[in-house]
């Protein structure tokens, strides 16, 4: 008993919010919506409209049958919540345009001909112009077109049977032709600029709001690329948007460094996290600065490990010292600005050079990581360096010995390596500087 009382009223309920949102459903495209309200609203001028015409004519002293207009506003009242019942559109718009069409003329042929009915013909027009707002340009030629024939032929008719018509059928003084022949192109006039005017209203808002929504894609299109550009370096994220899916390339001549924070982990062992965090966002967002400065591509920082590489793009001509001068800078900015370095951390830093395989690594929180056996050594060069120098590998040495200083070689016990030559990067040479 309860399930029958309660349905009833949903369906109620359902019926009268399809009836104030002139039949739109939530899965309307805007034009769709658009299209319906404007139907919902040119019934409901016509028929407003229609009464008062009737009114009026009865005011000024016209008396003929009131079947056929009240006809007409049942039949559009009653197609109307036919359609809000059923939620056929495309039968609505159809039977609603064909009523705008061919009433104006079955009620001229039941007034007279077309002076004694001063008209009405006129509002046969609104299926032609509603054609337009509610299927388009071309479906509306047809509809324009049928208007055309039938005012030709009631023309005609009235041309062949100008005799037939006698006062007595409907007597309609010439004065009150003439009115309701203003009064006609006044109305018709009215309805098709006030649905013109609505329409170009709405699309206008429809067309802002497409804007606003395409400014907020490209927004966020630009947020998600500048994103994209900061995990991969700009050719592997040009790629990675055309489809490619398995990047890896092989570099033969690439340099990778690492450079670790000296006694990091003992300092902020006495740090609240806030102050760790802020300490190693700020040494680490100086190091882009000056990785971005030198064409180099960071790869990831590891706990309070930067690592970087040079070779991986066309950027820099000479990833070794590009490599060198990065790394002669990041000691620099540790050791003079105590801003960044509140805790005068010092840095161990390690460089390799030779051939390394890069590319994008997983499905999902992918990075851009490079492997090889120069990462391994400079990792491991990196973990025994001395605190506060900058080593590098004999391949690197060979690369940089005619245009920097260095010290050495000296012998680094490696894990997994044994000893192992490397050189201590001094600076830039006087004469090269």
């Amino acid at each position: 008993m309860r399930m029958s009382s309660v349905l009833p009223l949903s369906s109620s309920a359902g019926f009268l919010e399809r009836l104030r949102n002139a039949g739109v459903e939530p899965g309307d495209s805007p034009e769709l919506a658009l299209n319906k309200q404007l139907l919902f609203f040119a019934t409901g001028l016509v028929s407003i409209t229609s009464m008062l015409w009737l009114a009026i004519y009865w005011s000024l002293g016209p008396q003929f049958p009131v079947t056929l207009p009240y006809l007409f506003q049942l039949t559009l009242a009653g197609n109307l919540l036919l359609y809000v019942h059923s939620r056929n559109f495309d039968f609505f718009r159809f039977s609603q345009l064909t009523l705008f069409l061919f009433a104006p003329f079955a009620m001229q042929w039941s007034i007279g001909n077309f002076i004694s009915g001063s008209g009405i013909i006129l509002w046969g027009l609104l299926a032609p112009f509603g054609a337009i707002l509610f299927y388009g340009v071309r479906e509306s030629i047809v509809w324009f077109f049928a208007w055309v024939l039938f005012t030709a032929l009631t023309g005609l008719f009235d041309f062949l049977l100008v005799d037939v018509y006698t006062p007595q059928r409907l007597a309609i003084p010439l004065r009150t032709s003439m009115v309701f022949f203003a009064l006609n192109f006044i109305a018709v006039a009215s309805i098709i600029y006030v649905l013109l005017r609505y329409s170009i209203q709405e699309k206008r808002k429809i067309q802002e709001r497409l804007e606003e929504a395409h400014r907020q894609l490209l927004e966020a299109q630009y947020r998600s690329e500048k994103l994209l550009l900061n995990i991969l370096p700009a050719p592997v994220a040009e790629r990675l948007k055309h489809g490619e899916a398995n990047i890896a390339d092989g570099f033969p001549d690439a340099t990778v460094m690492f450079a670790d924070l000296v006694d990091f982990t003992r300092i902020a062992s006495n740090m609240p996290p806030e102050q760790v965090f802020g300490m190693l966002n700020g040494i680490f967002s100086a190091f882009d600065d000056l990785c971005e400065r030198y064409g180099l591509e960071k790869i990831k920082t590891i706990g309070d490990a930067y690592m970087a590489a040079g070779g991986l793009t066309h950027t820099v001509d000479d990833p070794a010292g590009a490599c060198a001068d990065f790394a002669l800078a990041m000691q620099t900015l540790l050791r003079h600005d105590g801003r960044i370095n509140s805790a005068h951390m010092g840095l161990r830093i390690g460089i390799s050079s030779g051939p390394v395989v890069a590319g994008v690594v997983g499905k999902h929180k992918f990075i851009y990581d490079v492997w090889g056996d120069r990462v391994n050594l400079a990792s491991r060069i990196t973990d025994e360096a001395p605190p506060g120098t900058i080593c590098c590998d004999t391949a690197t040495f060979e690369h940089l010995a005619d245009r920097y200083d260095f010290e050495g070689p000296i012998q680094l016990n490696l894990k997994g390596k044994g000893e192992v030559a490397v050189y201590r990067l001094i600076g830039r040479k006087t004469s090269s500087a």
